[in-house]
């Protein structure tokens, strides 16, 4: 069951996770993109954990709103702006709640996928962040039943193979959409963010 103090703790640690890729997010979105990603995930997670850190709100869908708009203000860039979509997604689901199981959970995250699908106009194997947060959902929602923390390990397992796989696939969307076939073998930065993301909650939920 997640609550207001374990969302914190999450969101905490993926505001650590971050900062401590910082300079390899950096170096992966220099191949073939601006090379400002590891900047907006560090700056962004850092304002959204700040954001929980000091509001008192024990409604998941009120924090998760927060947490979007302090990413957004923090991060004002395409990936920023993406990642605050899906916040603001999974908040809709969470709102009216102060406690949450794994399905619940499952299907915040989904909602948040499904936001960012429809305002980016993209959709998984088109080389983006979508590749390591889709997969991860499912795994999440599949292995529900097990618990927290199994289902986090799957979904984290999940994560990373979907970022992997992105090295087979041509960039189609934003500046790295230039490179074409040159993006083929080179691991999306985006994608390795959302395995990132999915690494510090399992890590989070583990202690």
């Amino acid at each position: 069951m997640v609550n207001a103090d374990s969302l914190r703790r999450g969101m905490r640690e993926i505001a650590d996770i971050m900062a401590e890729n910082r300079q390899y997010l950096i170096e992966l979105d220099q191949r073939n993109g601006d090379g400002d990603l590891g900047i907006s995930m560090a700056e962004g997670y850092a304002a959204a954990a700040e954001a929980l850190d000091k509001s008192d709100e024990k409604d998941l869908g009120k924090l998760m709103m927060a947490s979007g708009k302090a990413f957004n203000e923090a991060a004002p860039s395409s990936l920023g702006t993406i990642t605050s979509m899906g916040m603001m997604g999974m908040a809709r689901t969470l709102r009216g709640n102060e406690n949450a199981d794994v399905a619940l959970l499952a299907e915040a995250f989904e909602a948040g996928i499904n936001r960012i699908m429809e305002r980016a106009g993209s959709k998984p194997g088109e080389k983006t962040i979508l590749d390591a947060l889709y997969p991860a959902a499912k795994a999440m929602a599949a292995h529900a039943e097990e618990g927290l923390l199994p289902a986090l390990e799957a979904a984290s397992i999940a994560a990373e193979e979907g970022s992997e796989s992105t090295a087979n696939m041509k960039a189609v969307h934003g500046r790295a959409a230039y490179y074409g076939d040159k993006t083929i073998g080179l691991i999306d930065g985006g994608a390795e963010a959302g395995r990132l993301m999915f690494l510090a909650l399992y890590k989070a939920a583990k202690k």
